[in-house]
């Protein structure tokens, strides 16, 4: 199967007030459309497990174009797009009457007992490439580029706030889901923001695990991306004008004065009306 698709309702635990799906909820069901095809394909959790590898997701960009509404019948589909030097591609869209999401991720192969990344076409030499199926294209229009490697800032002390890893947040993997960041991120941001936009995209590069009882440090601090060049290649894949942008990491405390703080995540927010 080249594309998978998937039929569902947005449900009420998908919306926040402005009764339409969020960032997050979005997250949640790119991330249950992946794990389902990876399976049909022969390349689930299971047989990567079988041969020492696993999936490690590395970056995603998604841009809610349109905010499907509750109760609306939406197909979720996503399909890979080929290998760019480390990263496997990952494309999604979610669907209504015209495509109202899209998104783009990369991913890597990882070897379990040396937990280093190989390259990924051991993993993907009979999938398909999905050539010219571009949902989330970025720069390179006709390539199959992976997500942006988000920029390193400086941010101030009293940018941040303190998250303790809970019981919760953790996967099967023994770590913070990837979808509960978008989860921390939106707890971020005043809500008024979030539940006024018409539009948003997330760019986000997971970078270190986090784990259970382990405390993250989160800074936010607001960006000007309305006129930024990357913006203005990306016309059409981000809100323009854009409303609100803020620039978000998540850094591990060390537990004593002998460790580094180690960056677990970085991610970057624009919403638009």
């Amino acid at each position: 199967m080249d594309i998978y698709a998937q039929e569902t309702t947005i449900r009420f635990a998908d919306v926040d007030q402005s009764d339409t799906l969020t960032m997050a909820s979005t997250f949640d069901l790119f991330q249950e459309a992946a794990i389902n095809h990876a399976e049909i394909l022969g390349v689930g959790r299971e047989a990567m497990k079988q041969s020492g590898q696993v999936w490690i997701l590395s970056r995603i960009s998604v841009f809610m174009e349109r905010r499907p509404p509750f109760g609306e019948k939406v197909a979720i589909r996503t399909w890979p797009r080929g290998a760019n030097k480390l990263f496997a591609i990952r494309d999604y869209d979610i669907r209504s009457s015209r495509v109202d999401v899209r998104g783009r991720s990369g991913w890597l192969v990882v070897d379990l007992e040396r937990h280093r990344p190989l390259r990924p076409q051991t993993a993907m030499d009979n999938l398909p490439a999905n050539e010219g199926e571009n949902a989330l294209p970025g720069v390179n229009l006709q390539g199959n580029d992976p997500p942006p490697s988000l920029a390193v800032r400086e941010f101030a002390p009293e940018q941040s706030v303190l998250r303790r890893v809970c019981y919760s947040d953790i996967d099967y993997n023994g770590h913070v889901n990837n979808t509960r960041y978008i989860q921390w991120i939106q707890d971020l941001i005043e809500p008024e923001i979030l539940e006024t936009a018409k539009q948003m995209r997330l760019d986000i590069n997971y970078i270190s695990e986090a784990r259970y009882g382990e405390t993250i440090k989160l800074y936010i601090q607001p960006i000007n991306k309305n006129d930024s060049p990357e913006n203005v290649l990306l016309r059409g894949q981000v809100p323009l004008p854009c409303k609100a942008a803020f620039a978000i990491e998540g850094r591990r405390e060390a537990a004593s004065s002998a460790e580094e703080t180690v960056t677990v995540f970085r991610a970057e927010l624009q919403t638009g009306k």
